[in-house]
């Protein structure tokens, strides 16, 4: 039976070598199971037909049954035609309307034969109308056999080969109708029946044919949870091999350099979710086993704080420190933050690498990191480069994970014996199934307070036709001895007239506020241009930064106080809160102005109303997780995600991540090293499963 499952999908009924080559080349299929694996998106029950007096422009899809009464043909110009056939059940009259191939609808459907017409009901001139809608005739069609009829997504150029949702359901059908045997089970009873699962071969069946809801929700569950079961157990297993395998330095002593900062140095008493973030990193570092712990935090929620009272445990038990950050300019906003922590205390040399540390001064860096008298680095992935070698790393800290790939990160780990302890900081909050599915191998740390004496930013909308009133409040700010960021968007698809429009908006800005300095950054600048202009509003020479979203990550000015971004609608809800985290840094009330257009889609104009309403991080990061879905977060693409998944929806089906990571750890702890022969067929599943044998878990 598995063969036929990877029979070429040429072989599948209705299918053949051209309908083969669209489906490999539109939606990845190319066997039998890959298809029964592109699910439906939505169903529509067929059981039902309404009467024409019953229709509602409200209403999605509906069945008619009756006769067509007369076709009739409009010119639309430019050999272009509109055919509409006058459909009537005995209760009222309703237009079926086509706009292509009219002559092939005249010659197949005649007057006075009783259809069943199938379709999306719209109003036009007062009258319904159905545009291209399906048509059966009433005698062959068993309506209770029909049950909830499912739709698949197609492509434009599907579409425009005639290849419809119609099609691909006919096909499912004659390949379901050959797996006469039941499909080879995927989970063994002892996980099925506990959690009343129906078995694979029902599931499937019932997922591409399903009589009511019922059946329909018992298949989708049963399918999710597999699909969710095995990238949990391909993650706990990668974590549990990682703990076997890798001991971790034990670094157990809180000593001199810790106390003396946390009693004499602190600059603010640390928040309750620091101290227990501290005490969790501390727990980690002296288990013995390797520390990989993803700490989350919003914007100006002290994770750098932490971070550093993290690093001096490892200097008092004699290792070495590193952070890592994704830009220059956030190393060396980093090497400021520390030397400011640390200043009035001895013995701790702290030390910047990145690509402009060159010559001697490079050399003399190198040579003290590896005699051991660097004891904290702080650098761009220059740190990964091979002449850079540790004395003792114990800890290595990495700001915002996202922007180093994983095979990078790997390489820190040839930089000691033992791999050292891992802090992966992240601004960017991360709903918590989302985190349990992606980072599931790192353990989490969130720290949700924000200091005293913060206080949030107010967020406000604006259109795009009120500016005037827009200028006059960045003008009273700066007044005051402010600064202000005005944002562009930069998207690929629109880049070249995306800078142009920053171009413009900065001549015109220049204009607006000619009694001020500006400067501009975008990303095609030159690296030391860019570094030159960003200096400048850093150090308070120029007072407004115009500029795309390169400033979303870890530009800290804690005088500017308003972020304007124009054309919000164009971005998404997590890149609005890390921009929108620029402002607010310091004690001062900070303002961000989300500028839009009046026309917006009812989806942004809730991200708007998100924004206004919340400065949660977390709020926001599920309200976007919901709105976007995982894929189009932003860092998810290379976080080691084992599995595309195929119906599964870790934003809404949040229950179903859990209970599917609660089996797969009873596995793991009952069979941590893939052994035993209860669980065979699990581990030949996942084995099938993965696509690259990357370690992806060991990497973190």
């Amino acid at each position: 039976m598995p063969d036929l499952l990877d029979q070429d999908i040429m072989y599948a009924p209705g299918v053949g070598p051209k309908r083969k080559e669209i489906l490999s080349k539109e939606l990845g299929i190319s066997t039998f199971g890959q298809l029964l694996e592109y699910y439906p998106y939505k169903y529509i029950d067929r059981r039902r037909i309404y009467l024409t007096t019953e229709l509602l422009e409200s209403m999605s899809y509906i069945q008619l049954k009756g006769r067509i009464l007369s076709f009739e043909s409009f010119d639309m110009g430019r050999r272009n035609k509109r055919l509409v056939a006058h459909f009537s059940d005995g209760h009222g009259v309703v237009d079926l309307v086509w706009f292509a191939k009219s002559q092939w609808v005249v010659n197949n459907y005649k007057t006075g034969v009783e259809y069943i017409v199938f379709g999306r009901p719209s109003v036009f001139g007062g009258r319904f109308q159905i545009a291209h809608p399906e048509i059966d005739l009433a005698e062959k069609t068993q309506l209770s056999a029909m049950g909830m009829q499912p739709h698949y997504h197609t492509t434009e150029r599907m579409k425009k080969t005639g290849f419809t949702s119609h099609n691909i359901e006919k096909i499912v059908r004659g390949i379901l109708d050959r797996l006469p045997a039941p499909l080879p089970e995927t989970l063994p009873p002892y996980i099925t029946k506990p959690l009343h699962l129906i078995s694979r071969d029902e599931a499937f069946r019932l997922i591409h044919n399903p009589q009511d809801a019922l059946s329909l929700d018992k298949a989708k569950l049963r399918l999710k949870f597999e699909e969710l079961f095995y990238v949990q157990l391909n993650i706990l297993r990668y974590a549990s091999d990682q703990r076997r395998k890798y001991r971790g330095y034990v670094l157990n002593h809180v000593g001199q350099h810790f106390k003396d900062f946390y009693h004499h140095h602190l600059p603010f008493p640390l928040t309750e979710a620091q101290k227990r973030v501290i005490r969790e990193i501390h727990g980690d570092m002296k288990s013995g086993r390797q520390m990989n712990r993803l700490l989350q935090g919003d914007v100006g929620s002290g994770k750098t704080l932490v971070a550093l009272m993290s690093m001096l445990i490892a200097l008092d038990n004699g290792f070495q420190a590193c952070i890592m950050a994704p830009t220059e300019i956030l190393a060396e906003q980093h090497l400021a933050t520390l030397r400011g922590f640390l200043q009035g205390m001895d013995g701790i040399r702290v030390e910047l690498l990145t690509g402009i540390v060159k010559g001697k001064r490079r050399q003399e860096i190198l040579d003290g990191l590896a005699s051991g008298q660097v004891n904290i680095l702080v650098g761009t992935h220059a740190i990964i480069e091979d002449p850079v070698q540790f004395f003792r790393l114990g800890l290595a800290v990495i700001d915002e994970q996202h922007r180093f790939g994983v095979a990078q990160r790997a390489k820190l780990w040839n930089k000691s014996q033992n791999p050292p302890h891992v802090l992966v900081m992240t601004a960017t909050p991360i709903p918590r199934t989302l985190a349990m599915t992606i980072y599931g191998d790192l353990d989490v740390s969130v720290i949700d307070q924000l200091p005293p004496g913060r206080k949030p930013v107010y967020t406000q909308h604006q259109y795009d036709d009120q500016l005037t009133s827009l200028y006059q409040g960045i003008r009273r700010q700066i007044k005051a001895g402010r600064q202000v960021y005005i944002v562009y968007p930069l998207i690929k698809e629109s880049e070249k007239m995306d800078l142009r429009n920053l171009e413009e908006g900065y001549e015109t800005m220049r204009q607006v506020f000619a009694d001020c300095r500006l400067s501009k950054v975008h990303g095609q600048m030159k690296p030391a241009e860019k570094e030159e202009e960003m200096q400048k509003f850093v150090k308070g020479e120029t007072q407004i930064l115009v500029s795309t979203t390169v400033i979303e990550v870890g530009v800290n000015v804690p005088n500017a106080s308003v972020m304007v971004i124009l054309e919000a609608q164009r971005f998404g809800l997590s890149q609005l809160h890390q921009l929108r985290g620029r402002v607010g840094r310091g004690s001062e009330q900070s303002f961000c102005i989300l500028v839009t257009t009046r026309k917006l889609s009812k989806e942004t104009a809730k991200r708007i109303d998100i924004m206004c309403s919340t400065n949660d991080g977390f709020q926001i990061a599920e309200a976007d997780l919901k709105l976007r879905g995982p894929g189009d977060l932003e860092g998810t693409q290379q976080s080691g995600m084992a599995f595309d998944l195929k119906i599964a929806d870790i934003a809404r089906d949040g229950q179903i991540v859990q209970l599917a990571r609660d089996e797969a750890q009873k596995i793991i702890d009952d069979d941590p090293t893939c052994e035993k022969a209860e669980h065979a067929l699990l581990w030949q599943r996942l084995s099938s499963l993965r696509r690259s044998n990357i370690n992806w878990g060991a990497i973190s």
